[in-house]
């Protein structure tokens, strides 16, 4: 197998398999199997979120409370499930995993000058960047505190390292922005790091608190490393494919904050010049003056399709390591999630 992090490009489908074909598509039945285990972690995350400092927990809470799927946990507790692990530590490093991706959005929002998430304002919007980027601060300091508890030094260095690899990815996406020349191959290492990264990190985990051997948890760290490209390939494509009101953000934020996703990039190559024109310049530019007509031009171009294509063949990666655990009901779960996402909506 190929070290877990050396996972090709984006490119053609894939043939899927006949568990990607079958396997049903709603991502709620995929995480059925969770419902007690995600209320435990519920539980760590409020007695974990305790601050004497009033704004702390008033800020941390409203975006703990957006709602989202609380997919990072969730395969955290799928892979522990597949691999017949009921280890006692897995759902307080699950809520660790949710705090660090929590105060990775209270950052990212910041940065992006973000207004909207999940439907309703963003926490900067709310309460201010001072307060999001403090409060994020605090969430991290705190995800580290909880590690220290489990008292594992592998769990402590996975986690570590995929903390210090999303801020390259967020640091390095920031040095991307507005630079309409970017090619697949940046984008995917950006992707790889910002979102992946943690995806990777929380699959790795449960095999780690299992004691699986470097086989197994190799195909536990490709499967969430593919997982995470594939979720923010569609993430991406949504963008421009979406709705608003499900999407429960702006359309068109990425075009707004320059930023060139893989829907942009095969928009590019495959536009007359006139149109590859248009988008470079609002991508220069973060002008939305034409983001009907670019929004045209990208779904003519077959680039939606193309990016979609892309994350099928990242599903089918997921669901190749998928296949190499214990064949049981949650790593059919796991299978299951691979499809969800490809087909979500929000």
């Amino acid at each position: 197998m190929a070290s877990y992090n050396q996972g090709r490009p984006p490119g053609p489908a894939a043939e899927p398999t006949n568990d990607i074909l079958n396997a049903p598509t709603s991502a709620s039945a995929a995480l059925d199997l969770l419902q007690d285990d995600m209320k435990l972690v519920d539980q760590v995350i409020a007695d974990r979120l305790t601050s004497d400092v009033p704004l702390v927990r008033e800020v941390a809470q409203y975006i703990i409370s957006a709602g989202g799927k609380r997919l990072r946990p969730a395969l955290l507790l799928l892979v522990s499930g597949a691999l017949g692990s009921r280890h006692p530590q897995r759902h307080a490093l699950a809520a660790v995993v949710e705090f660090i991706h929590t105060a990775t959005l209270l950052h990212d929002d910041v940065v992006d000058e973000s207004t909207l998430r999940r439907g309703r304002k963003t926490a900067n919007e709310r309460f201010g960047n001072a307060a999001s980027v403090l409060v994020g601060d605090f969430l991290y300091s705190r995800a580290f505190q909880m590690m220290v508890d489990v008292d594992n030094m592998r769990v402590m260095q996975v986690l570590s390292e995929a903390t210090n690899v999303i801020a390259e990815g967020e640091v390095l996406q920031l040095m991307n922005m507005h630079d309409a020349s970017l090619d697949e191959a940046a984008y995917l290492k950006v992707i790889r790091s910002k979102t992946a990264k943690l995806f990777e990190a929380s699959a790795r985990l449960a095999a780690i608190l299992v004691g699986s051997d470097a086989g197994t948890e190799s195909a536990c760290a490709t499967y969430g490393q593919a997982l995470g490209t594939a979720f923010q390939v569609i993430d991406d494509v949504l963008d421009y494919e979406g709705q608003a009101d499900e999407l429960g953000k702006n359309l068109g934020d990425d075009l707004r904050e320059g930023k060139v996703t893989l829907p942009i990039i095969c928009a590019l190559r495959a536009a007359d010049p006139g149109q590859a024109s248009l988008i470079r310049h609002a991508i220069e530019h973060g002008d939305l003056a034409h983001l009907d007509q670019i929004l045209d031009i990208v779904t003519r171009t077959g680039a939606l399709e193309e990016a979609r294509q892309s994350a099928m063949a990242e599903a089918e990666r997921a669901a190749q390591a998928a296949r190499q655990l214990p064949d049981n009901e949650y790593r059919s779960a796991l299978l299951q999630l691979t499809v969800a996402l490809l087909e979500r909506r929000t």
